[in-house]
């Protein structure tokens, strides 16, 4: 018996998981009966506006931290951490084994060309994570500057960590990419950036504003399909990629083989996954067919309007068990049985349908994007709130531990791409660090903008201010110009010198961001800010 550490890597975070669940069931049985520590009376006493803007996820964790905890602050941040950790998880695992595979789907009932889905559909998979904490942060009050520091930490992050990474590793081999394609992308991200950075000094933007930043990656998608049918490559990052860039395997579907099953160590792994595993699968119609089945299949149409109505009673604030709820309540299940039945009744047990494929992919795009959206709300409130525990700007944890966390995906999908996949993957691997976080910029933050707007329409939206999201812009441009220099002056060959001086670059804008934090620089005294 050979024991997998692969099921060992997924298990780690249902671990936690399961620690964590077993631990607050124990503490709220015992405070039933006990009185409020001197730590959960001075919660009440909080006053400034950076504790009142905490958003509100589904847990209050300033109320663990200083209730449940007391005067174990030590104990408090363990738990904070390691829920963070199967927050990252639950937020990359969904998008990764439900978003991306409902995307790869949807590519070919819709019959989209490869320049078309590799620039739609594979970024809007790779870039799920940053566009709904984006959306979220945006949605709660006060909030917006995570979003903003998120997806420009992670286009950083992914543009000269990730860029340079790959440099790195295939140094030495001669590989070139093609010169075309990184004007393109290259001189376009820096056009975004300088369009958000005249939003982020005008202070404000309006609906109308907002729209034309939005509607900029229609104008990249259609110079991307015009340089392809002009040059006649079709550059191969369409459906076939969708399946190549997945960094987490669907650990238990291939646990539920019997084949994958063997050993005691994989048993006990599979059940140590159910708690994270079956809640999604319960509620995601999938119709992939190496995870078909029947069962679940059935079960995800039934309990999924049961979910979106729960999750509409607390977005509009409907007490449970009042009127409207049980209303809702009502509906969704007469609404799920329904679709239960005709599930039932028009699948087969062997294989996934084959008629009437939309709806079904439809539906799994919808249940993985509520996930994915109930994930980042939650990992936003929770990176608020270890923010005004530690006494940290909201901002900075979202331009390193969110950026970080939503970024580790790609910093090893396209390494791997790059190592294992010749001078396509190369190719591909490389599009990806400047494709990807065009498509976040203008998605994710042009999407926040316009319901931001929307929201405010006619007076302007309010754009969060913040020192460090301008010195982020200053170094990603900087990045972006080194890439523009460097490359074709070398003949378009990656090697150290282009990838030592894109990781520096990210470097020295960690050891500045350092140095303010302790206090030690300050640049804002020189700008008056």
């Amino acid at each position: 018996m050979v024991f997998n550490g692969f099921y060992f890597l997924h298990a780690l975070p249902n671990i936690a998981f399961l620690l964590l669940f077993f631990f607050f069931l124990t503490t709220h049985i015992h405070s039933l009966n006990s009185p409020p520590s001197e730590a959960c009376k001075s919660l009440d006493t909080m006053k400034t506006k950076q504790q009142c803007d905490v958003p509100q996820g589904y847990i209050n964790y300033l109320y663990i931290y200083y209730c449940t905890c007391g005067g174990y602050p030590l104990l408090g941040h363990t738990l904070l951490f390691l829920w963070l950790v199967v927050l990252f998880y639950l937020l990359g695992n969904t998008a990764s084994q439900y978003f991306c595979a409902s995307l790869e789907s949807l590519s070919r009932v819709l019959r989209l060309s490869p320049s078309i889905a590799g620039v739609t559909l594979l970024s809007l998979g790779n870039g799920a994570p940053d566009v709904f904490a984006s959306l979220v942060s945006f949605a709660g009050s006060g909030t917006g500057e995570v979003g903003l520091s998120s997806v420009l930490g992670g286009a950083f992050f992914v543009s000269t960590v990730v860029a340079g990474a790959i440099s790195l590793f295939i140094s030495g081999k001669g590989v070139t990419i093609d010169r075309s394609s990184l004007l393109r992308d290259t001189c376009f991200f820096i056009l975004v950036l300088c369009s958000l950075l005249a939003i982020l000094i005008s202070g404000s933007i309006g609906l109308w504003g907002s729209l034309c930043f939005f509607s900029l990656y229609i104008v990249y998608v259609f110079v991307v399909s015009t340089s392809h049918l002009c040059t006649k490559k079709q550059l191969e990052m369409g459906v076939p990629l969708l399946d190549g860039i997945k960094v987490e395997e669907p650990v238990c579907t291939q646990s539920l083989t019997v084949h994958q099953c063997q050993g005691c160590f994989n048993l006990v792994f599979q059940l140590i996954e159910l708690p994270l595993y079956l809640p999604r699968r319960l509620t995601i119609p999938d119709v992939s067919e190496d995870r078909w089945s029947k069962p679940f299949a059935v079960a995800s149409v039934f309990l999924s309007p049961l979910l979106l109505a729960t999750l509409w009673s607390s977005q509009t604030g409907v007490e449970i068990g009042s009127k409207n709820s049980m209303t809702l309540f009502l509906l969704g299940g007469l609404a799920g049985m329904v679709l239960g039945i005709t599930a039932l009744e028009t699948t087969e047990s062997s294989n996934p349908p084959n008629k009437f494929l939309f709806p079904w992919l439809a539906a799994g795009f919808l249940m993985s994007v509520v996930w994915a959206y109930i994930t980042a709300r939650e990992l936003v409130s929770l990176l608020v709130s270890i923010g005004v525990i530690l006494g940290i700007s909201p901002s900075i944890l979202g331009l390193t531990v969110l950026a970080w966390g939503n970024s580790i995906g790609d910093l090893i999908a396209n390494v791997a791409m790059a190592v294992n996949g010749g001078q396509d993957g190369v190719q591909v691997a490389i599009s990806g660090c400047y494709a990807g976080p065009i498509f976040n910029t203008l998605v994710g933050l042009g999407l926040s903008l316009v319901i931001s707007s929307w929201g405010v329409h006619p007076s302007p939206f309010v754009i969060p201010n913040d020192l460090p999201l301008f010195e982020t812009l200053v170094f990603l441009i900087a990045g972006l110009l080194w890439s523009l220099v460097i490359l074709p002056s070398r003949e378009m060959k990656l090697d150290k010198v282009f990838g030592v001086g894109l990781v520096s670059i990210y470097f020295c804008f960690l050891c500045l961001r350092i140095s303010e934090s302790l206090g030690i620089l300050q640049i804002g005294d020189f700008f008056h800010l």
